[in-house]
């Protein structure tokens, strides 16, 4: 078991900047791709970015693509998100995910392990 648990959300004006965080647990770090997912109010949960395992690829969805980056530090057994120039629709909760594979932007069955997600709110 992969055990997730993220850090970071909060609100924040549009125009602004988060940076989430997620510390891992229980596994070999390194051994893992990682992603974050987000879920706006009444809608789906929808794929935000992916990082293999080393760092050496990184996948974006189309609409954040340019405004946040992802990261990870298999020292500290953390994945960042750094979110800039925010808007409005990127209000959502946002989840860490682990799998061991990396599908670059394909996920349609979501990833193996999950955190209980931080909430973003991005005011106009």
């Amino acid at each position: 078991q992969v055990q997730l648990v993220e850090s970071g959300g909060g609100s924040v004006q549009a125009g602004g900047s988060l940076r989430l965080s997620c510390v891992a647990s229980g596994r070999t770090f390194s051994n893992y791709a990682m992603g974050w997912f987000r879920q706006p109010p009444g809608k789906e949960r929808e794929f935000v970015a992916a990082i293999s395992h080393r760092s050496g690829r990184t996948d974006y969805a189309d609409s954040v693509k340019g405004r946040f980056t992802i990261s990870r530090d298999n020292v500290k057994n953390t994945v960042y998100l750094q979110m800039n120039s925010l808007e409005p629709d990127d209000t959502a909760v946002y989840y860490c995910a682990a799998d061991r594979t990396y599908s670059g932007r394909n996920y349609p069955n979501g990833m193996d392990y999950w955190g209980k997600g931080t909430l973003v709110t991005v005011s106009s």
